[in-house]
This record gives C-alpha cells, sequence and structure tokens, in this order.
C-alpha cells in the first residue's frame, strides 16, 4: 500500500504556487531512504515571476525606516520559537538529525541570530559627515544592494537560510531563496511564517535543482547573488554571475586543521574535538576532520580518540542518545564510503570506517591515522564523520601542514602556551581560528574564509555590510 506524498511548493509573491511547468521531484528523508514529499523542479517562468515580485517589492521594503524592519525582523523570531516544534519536525524529516540536537542546537542559535541582524538594522556604519574640501562637505549613505538571489545548502537547511535571509531583508534588501533540492521542506515552513509577517515580494523561495539555481544567478534582475555550497557550485556562481557584474558572496568548503601540541590535556582535548569532528555527520565546513598531533602524544591521542569514536552513536532521529544522524543523500554516502575505500596502504582505519544498517545513510564515526600530506583525504573535503590524523614534528611543519590545503575556512589550535597560540593564530592562513575549543559559533563574530573557501562574511557586522553598498554625496555651503 502506497502512501501519499506531502506536496511541497514554490512561495512567490505571497502565495504558495506549483512550478509553472508541473515538473516535480521526490523528497527523501535520509534516515529511512524513503520518500515523503514531491517539491517544485522551478524552471525559467518560476524565477522570472519569483525575481519581477522581488523587484517590485524591493522600493518600498528600501525606503521603510530601520526600525520598521527591525520589528518584523522581531517578529519573525518570535514566530520561529513559537512555531519551533513544526520547524524542528520539518528539519528533522529533511536531515534525520536527532530531534533533542536539533531542538537545542539549531532553534536558539537561528532565533538568536535573526534578532542580531534586527538590531544591526538601525546600527549603519560610515565616516561622519564633514568638510574634507573647502566649502564642501560630503556624507555617505549605506543603502541596500537590491534583489539576492541566494542559494542555501543541505547540511543546515534552516540556519543557513537564516544566515542569508536575515542580514539582506535587515539592510532593506528582497531575497529570492532556493533551498538544496535533497531538503526544502523547512524552508517551505519558514516561507509560511515570514510572508504572514513581510510585505509580499519581500521573501520568496522557488524549489529546484542545480539548473534553477543556475537559472536564478544567470537572471538579469538580481544585484548579488549568494551562496553556501561547495568550490564547484561556487565556481560556477562566481563565473555566472561575472558575464553582468553581480556581487557574489561565497561560503563554500572547509578542510578544518586541528593542531594539537604536547602540553594539551589530551582527554579534554579528544573530548572536544570528537564531538566538534562528528556533529551533524561531519557535514560542516568547519568540522574538526583534520587532526595533527605532536609526535610524542600521537599514539596517546589516536588511541584515546578511536576509543572515543567507537563510543560514539549514530541512529534514528527520536534515539535520544546519538550524536548524529545520517549522511544526507545517497551520492553523499557513497563519496564517503569512497574516501575510506581508496585509502593508501600507508593509512590505517582506527575506528569506523563502514556503513551502519542497512536503512538510510548512516555512517559509522572513523578515524584514519598514518596519512601523509598528498594523500586524497587529507586534501579533499570528506564532508563525513571522518576525522584523519597526522604526527608533526614541530610548530613549523605543522604550520605547513596546516595551511598545506587549498580550503581556508577554520581552524584550531590546542596548546596550554598562551605565547605559541597567539603564534599560531597569527601564521594559520584560515578565517578563523579556535583556541583550545572547534565549531562554537556567535551571532556577533564574522564567519567566512580564504582561498578556495569563499569570500564574504557571515553572522556579524561585517555579515550586515556585505548586503549594502556605499555611496559618497557631497555638497557645496556655498549654494
Amino acid at each position: 500500500m502506497s502512501t501519499e506524498l506531502r506536496r511541497l511548493r514554490n512561495y512567490i509573491d505571497g502565495e504558495f504556487r506549483d512550478a509553472a511547468d508541473g515538473r516535480t521531484t521526490e523528497v527523501v528523508n535520509p534516515a529511512t531512504g524513503e520518500a515523503y514529499a514531491t517539491a517544485p523542479l522551478s524552471g525559467q517562468a518560476d524565477i522570472d515571476a519569483a525575481m519581477a515580485a522581488a523587484a517590485a517589492a524591493f522600493p518600498a521594503w528600501r525606503d521603510l525606516v530601520p526600525a520598521e524592519r527591525q520589528k518584523a525582523l522581531l517578529k519573525i523570531a518570535d514566530a520561529f520559537e513559537e512555531r519551533a516544534e513544526e520547524l524542528i519536525a520539518a528539519e528533522v524529516e529533511n536531515t534525520g538529525k536527532p530531534i533533542g540536537l536539533t531542538r537545542s542546537e539549531e532553534i536558539p542559535p537561528m532565533v538568536d541570530q535573526v534578532r542580531f541582524f534586527a538590531g544591526a538594522a538601525r546600527m549603519l556604519e560610515g565616516r561622519s559627515a564633514g568638510e574634507y574640501m573647502e566649502n564642501l562637505t560630503s556624507m555617505i549613505r549605506r543603502e541596500p544592494i537590491g534583489v539576492c538571489a541566494q542559494v542555501a545548502p543541505w547540511n543546515y537547511p534552516m540556519m543557513m537560510a537564516v544566515w542569508k535571509f536575515a542580514p539582506a531583508l535587515a539592510a532593506g534588501n528582497t531575497v529570492v531563496l532556493k533551498p538544496s533540492d535533497t531538503t526544502p521542506a523547512s524552508t517551505a515552513l519558514m516561507a509560511d511564517i515570514i510572508g504572514s509577517i513581510v510585505p509580499k515580494g519581500v521573501f520568496n523561495v522557488v524549489c529546484g535543482d542545480r539548473d534553477t539555481g543556475r537559472l536564478m544567478v544567470e537572471h538579469e534582475t538580481p544585484a548579488m547573488a549568494s551562496i553556501t555550497g561547495s568550490v564547484r557550485a561556487g565556481m560556477s556562481v562566481a563565473e555566472s554571475a561575472s558575464k553582468d557584474l553581480k556581487r557574489v558572496h561565497l561560503e563554500l568548503g572547509g578542510k578544518a586543521p586541528v593542531v594539537v601540541f604536547e602540553d594539551t590535556d589530551i582527554p579534554k582535548a579528544v573530548e572536544g574535538i570528537s564531538e566538534a569532528g562528528y556533529f551533524n555527520a561531519g557535514q560542516d565546513c568547519t568540522a574538526a576532520t583534520r587532526v595533527l598531533v605532536h609526535e610524542s602524544v600521537h599514539d596517546e591521542f589516536v588511541s584515546a580518540l578511536a576509543k572515543a569514536a567507537s563510543e560514539i552513536k549514530t541512529g534514528q532521529p527520536d534515539d535520544e542518545d546519538v550524536l548524529y544522524g545520517p549522511l544526507n543523500n545517497p551520492n553523499q554516502l557513497k563519496q564517503v564510503t569512497g574516501f575510506i575505500e581508496r585509502l593508501p596502504a600507508h593509512a590505517k582505519v582506527e575506528a569506523g570506517g563502514h556503513r551502519v544498517g542497512d536503512k538510510g545513510y548512516f555512517y559509522a564515526p572513523t578515524v584514519v591515522s598514518g596519512v601523509k600530506q598528498d594523500d586524497e583525504i587529507i586534501q579533499k573535503e570528506v564532508f563525513g564523520p571522518v576525522i584523519t590524523v597526522q604526527s608533526f614534528r614541530d610548530e613549523d611543519q605543522a604550520v605547513e601542514w596546516a595551511n598545506g590545503v587549498e580550503y581556508a575556512l577554520a581552524s584550531s589550535v590546542w596548546t596550554k602556551d598562551h605565547g605559541r597560540a597567539m603564534r599560531m593564530s597569527k601564521r594559520l592562513d584560515f578565517g578563523c581560528v579556535w583556541i583550545n575549543t572547534h565549531i562554537p559559533l556567535v551571532a556577533e563574530m564574522p564567519h567566512g574564509g580564504f582561498k578556495k573557501s569563499g569570500y564574504g562574511k557571515d553572522l556579524s557586522g561585517y555579515g550586515f555590510e556585505d548586503y549594502t553598498r556605499i555611496k559618497h554625496v557631497m555638497t557645496s555651503l556655498d549654494a
């Protein structure tokens, strides 16, 4: 007996709509491997409609005083809190994440981040007006950019949607947001919530695949394209946006080094690193995936980490004892499995290294030792519950290896030596350096990387400013 699938829809100009040509795609719960919904596979007509709606809504939203946009964002944050259980249910179905951790680790920061940007709406910064040339007064206007085309990823569908729309709306822009084709459910619910608060056309959601995203970025209407995703996707967006000089905001891959020195409290470091490496099944650009340990404590660390991994559980969302749920989709399971299958002979799997069960896309917490700097698993992003361990000789070698990848998003240093920690924080070529911790984020501080991890900042005042443009106004005092 077949179960009827729930129908998700686009949200355009204040109403829910099917794709103009009626095309859909099935959405699968990764904890079961079974389809639970259909979503629109949006094409050119849908993108045209969403962009037209956002463009029409922009002048009025832009011209609201910041206090009014702040009120709207505060209402959104309150509504997210009030409907938290609905959001959690949608996100768990999207991703298979543990219910309890979704409730405790995602809803509170999401709400806080929306409220932060509500405040940022009223804190526009620029140089003070003044006479920088005789009899001429200069002033700075910080203005919204216009319509923003935004693409969110599947690893944190709700939270990444917040990172996209909250600064954009706070600054006075309007939004066309596309969730990942594998995780549209929570974004559709967010559209229902946000759409009841902001004027029609200010916030629009179109579902679809990579071709849908490409149509958004190539469209003539948006003044900015923002994506969180893979390096390949980011490079494609940058290339497409260059054709008409759109602004681009890219938060891409990561391969975070975790540098553990000999004076570190090993049990404490193992606890923090294992949680930061395996949380969300390692599907996090900042995950603690690449550990470099001083040779004098290498064996002790590997043994302790392998033991910790063997005690960590993955499983169904309603199991309160699990740290993480499944990988997001069959392709991701295949990718993670492939990295382990292709390990060179000198590498050793200390823990895990296998799929868990035959239902859903679960993978065991894995530790790999004996790897070398030029190994594939060191140089490429696995995006799964896999932590590698290398042994380094001294501080210079640790820095060389830590920086010796194409990503530059996040890193951490574990040591009791304050001077060493400060030296490492200067030398590590990453957008974030944590010291004796790994993965905490706060709304007030920027998140974003260098090199192939992209450019632009999420969160913080810097993230807000990315959604504004600067205009110089000069007036004669003699007029």
